[in-house]
């Protein structure tokens, strides 16, 4: 007795095909949307490190070190040669340190007690140890020294004010279009699915 093949109908292949492919498309795009999500918060994270550590270091330190100033203390030891003339205009008292002969000295007017006088004579004169003399100093006085100077000179130089401001400049302003572009970027998909002004629903929805 010869068994009859049992055929499949064409409209009961049909429709299971195509349950069968919808439930593998469902599938695969589970799989896609789970494997963008993990991407897409793994591009935030990273994005997050270049922006803050990254670029926004580099800006930052560019900047400190545009308004940084060098202090420092430097030792100067040196000898200043000093050459010049001295004038020397003033009045003074002189002490005689041994008897001084004066010859032809003239005497005016000495009268010794009425006995004698003397009038326009010439004479020698000493004059005693320690007599004072008051004189009048008028004359230049050469100068020809060497003079040691040492002391600590305070140094505070600004960079912003020395030839190192331009290239601080020109290095922040080859980061800050990067900075800002990475600035202006979703930080999550919060952002990019809510936008920048999120009502409160959509940020209770996606966190």
């Amino acid at each position: 007795m010869v068994k009859k093949r049992r055929w499949i109908r064409g409209e009961k292949i049909g429709p299971a095909f195509w349950t069968i492919a919808s439930l593998f498309s469902m599938l695969v795009n589970i799989v896609l949307i789970a494997v963008l999500l993990s991407i897409g918060q793994q591009l935030f994270t990273l994005k997050k490190v270049v922006e803050q550590d990254v670029l926004g270091g580099l800006y930052e330190n560019f900047l400190l070190m545009d308004e940084a100033h060098i202090r420092t203390t430097i030792p100067v030891a040196t000898e200043v040669p000093a050459k010049f003339d001295l004038p020397l205009k003033t009045n003074t008292t002189v002490t005689l340190v041994e008897d001084t002969l004066l010859t032809n000295a003239t005497i005016y007017d000495l009268n010794a007690g009425g006995v004698l006088t003397i009038n326009r004579a010439s004479t020698n004169i000493i004059l005693p140890a320690g007599t004072r003399l008051p004189i009048t100093l008028d004359l230049m006085v050469p100068v020809d020294q060497t003079i040691p100077v040492q002391l600590n000179v305070d140094v505070d130089i600004p960079l912003n004010q020395t030839e190192l401001h331009r290239p601080f400049v020109g290095l922040r302003e080859v980061v800050d279009p990067y900075y800002t572009y990475l600035h202006l970027m979703p930080d999550s998909w919060q952002d990019v699915l809510c936008g920048p002004d999120a009502s409160e629903i959509c940020t209770q929805l996606i966190r």
